[in-house]
């Protein structure tokens, strides 16, 4: 099968880490051998490249088109107007990806699917396209797109309106699953797929890859511990860094841990305010910024924390989570949207009742009361590797090609999980 994976949310030459997520799942599900895609990862047009005009200029040096783990990435440019650019980016998306992937045709690279990652603007206009080309779109959901964005009249409307005339919506957890239905998508044409992790990249430091300790390995994370001048028990909070991440609850918490360091991994617009906040606190020497990291990198400071604490409002799937717990760090998270799917076991760590200081540093004492070694931690991450994703987007696409719509009758639902963590208060 020929697909084309259409989104905003793409990995570039100059922004290595956005949307990640859509990346990492198309080569799982390119390296199976039984599909090809083309990459239209569009980004907003704007006329100058110079640094002054800050992340706007950074869209003017994204190339055109570019190689990315053997996959061909096109980066068209769409206009996106201030202002009134939410309610017109799904119409002027479109109407500047009708000639590139009219292109794709001309040139002998035909598609059978249009694969959209985000509801809106994207897979509103992925809609339009399809209807454009007589192609079957399925969009996947992924997390504010479904619980933020339809508060506002005209995208939900749009949404919904995608929705209905998309063959399936794939979810990235049950929980989006539930709240699309209950934004008013048909049940039957949702599919929760959730994201994996690969197990390869993120293991646990002192492993040679299948997260059992090796004998020549052992002393691995006692380097990059010193490395990172790390002494007493420590926290990592990682993401960017706006107020629905929780950054700030958990440095408050900090003021309550005594002799806890906390390292912050991620760059965004609260920085200064945070690094404020731990000055005020006097927690600002056990407080270390280390801005964002690419994954390699992360992968270190994961194993080298002993806990990583996900302090967010709203989540769709987070893969920090995931990514956390196969380098063998269990994980104090707020009970959100997908999070209670993978900290449902005590060896994951625990869930959040409330999202308060209050509440994350007691949940670290009791963490730390009843730690689950690094092996458990990893054991149960590797019930989320992408093997059992890759083969239900497979089956999926083939029921869609063969006329299907929604979810393959074999596929079933399986229902979201009951969480079976340590829940905390």
């Amino acid at each position: 099968m020929k697909l084309v994976t259409f989104s905003t949310l793409y990995p570039n030459a100059l922004r290595p880490q956005h949307g990640i997520f859509v990346e990492t799942r198309l080569r799982q599900l390119v390296a199976s051998g039984q599909a090809e895609a083309s990459v239209v990862a569009p980004v907003p047009w704007f006329p100058f490249r110079h640094e002054r005009f800050g992340a706007y200029a950074r869209f003017a040096r994204v190339p055109r088109e570019e190689v990315r783990f053997g996959l061909q990435v096109q980066h068209p440019r769409y206009p996106l107007l201030p202002r009134v650019g939410m309610e017109l980016a799904p119409f002027m998306l479109a109407a500047a990806m009708k000639p590139v992937l009219g292109r794709l045709l001309d040139q002998g690279r035909g598609f059978d699917l249009i694969d959209a990652h985000y509801l809106y603007p994207d897979g509103v206009a992925a809609v339009m396209l399809g209807q454009y080309f007589n192609k079957p779109v399925v969009i996947t959901a992924r997390g504010s797109d479904v619980n933020v964005l339809p508060r506002y009249r005209v995208p939900r409307r749009l949404i919904l309106w995608a929705a209905a005339r998309a063959r399936a919506v794939v979810t990235v957890c049950q929980a989006l699953k539930l709240e699309l239905a209950r934004l008013g998508v048909d049940p039957q044409r949702i599919v929760p797929l959730r994201n994996g992790v690969d197990l390869d990249v993120f293991r646990p430091l002192d492993s040679e890859g299948e997260g059992e300790p090796k004998g020549e390995c052992k002393d691995e994370r006692n380097r990059v511990r010193s490395g990172l001048a790390l002494q007493g028990f420590t926290l990592l909070s990682a993401g960017h860094l706006v107020p629905l991440k929780g950054h700030d609850l958990v440095i408050r918490a900090l003021a309550q841990l005594p002799g806890v360091q906390l390292l912050i991994a991620g760059s965004g617009p609260q920085q200064v305010p945070l690094e404020l906040l731990a000055r005020e606190l006097s927690v600002a020497d056990r407080v270390r910024f280390l801005g964002a990291l690419p994954q390699m990198e992360l992968r270190e400071v994961y194993g080298a924390a002993d806990a990583l604490v996900l302090a967010s409002s709203s989540e769709g799937w987070a893969n920090v989570l995931l990514e956390s717990l196969a380098c063998g760090t269990p994980v104090i998270a707020t009970n959100v949207s997908g999070t209670p799917e993978v900290v449902n076991a005590p060896q994951a760590g625990i869930l959040l009742q409330q999202r308060s200081p209050d509440a994350i540093a007691q949940a670290v004492r009791a963490l730390r009361r009843c730690l689950p070694t690094r092996e458990q931690t990893r054991r149960h991450a590797q019930g989320f590797g992408w093997d059992d994703t890759t083969a239900g987007q497979l089956a999926l696409f083939r029921h869609i090609l063969a006329g299907g719509q929604g979810a393959p009758a074999a596929a079933g639902d399986p229902g979201r999980p009951e969480a079976q963590a340590r829940v905390w208060p």
